[in-house]
């Protein structure tokens, strides 16, 4: 059995909070032999709203270099923020691999260009139901985990006019930085899954 951690960091603006999620990676043996990965969401932050981006790194900074991280995989989304946050999140060499996401609207593959990966929501809202339908992501007992809990079920596709789907929180009222955190870990913990088997696999052969 294998565990690592990925973590997953929504940067927030005026409405929305910043948020971070580490999730447990747990590799496995299935009933047939097979690898399989787990999650369990270990750590929930919400950091108040209108709070800098200059504290959220200090404090990532040091949320990094505690046990047992060992130079984790921080999944960014920068979105909302734009490059040059993104861009100050690398420069501040953290004990951690930052890969930044720019969410989009397609319904298209992933796809990267360089050192970002562009991913629909679709892409990431459907891993983490997969996981969630599968028994595959826990929750421990955090403090925030009813909030995490709330925001799952206020979660909703919707179809516009036009036949495009959307996916967020049901109502202005809700939030969904915490499924959003959650969700950007897990996608790439998966990936980084799926990119590991292969290499074992082209190994063997």
């Amino acid at each position: 059995m294998k565990v690592d951690y990925v973590l997953g960091l929504d940067l927030g603006r005026i409405r929305d909070h910043s948020t971070l999620a580490i999730m447990e990676r747990t590799r496995k043996p299935d009933n047939a032999g097979l690898a399989e990965t787990w999650y369990t969401v270990r750590h929930l932050c919400r950091w108040p709203l209108k709070t800098s981006y200059t504290t959220v790194m200090a404090e990532l900074a040091e949320v990094v270099k505690r046990p047992p991280l060992s130079w984790p995989v921080l999944v960014v989304d920068q979105t909302g923020v734009g490059q040059a946050v993104v861009d100050c999140l690398v420069q501040a060499q953290l004990s951690a691999t930052v890969v930044p996401i720019m969410i989009t609207s397609s319904s298209g593959k992933s796809r990267t260009d360089g050192n970002q990966w562009f991913v629909p929501k679709r892409e990431l809202v459907f891993c983490l139901q997969g996981l969630l339908r599968s028994n595959r992501l826990q929750i421990a007992p955090l403090p925030e985990r009813s909030a995490l809990a709330h925001e799952l079920m206020a979660f909703q596709v919707s179809v516009t006019k036009s036949g495009s789907e959307t996916f967020a929180a049901r109502s202005e009222r809700d939030h969904d930085d915490l499924v959003l955190a959650v969700a950007l870990a897990t996608w790439w913990g998966e990936r980084g899954f799926r990119r590991q088997i292969f290499k074992e696999v082209r190994h063997v052969i």
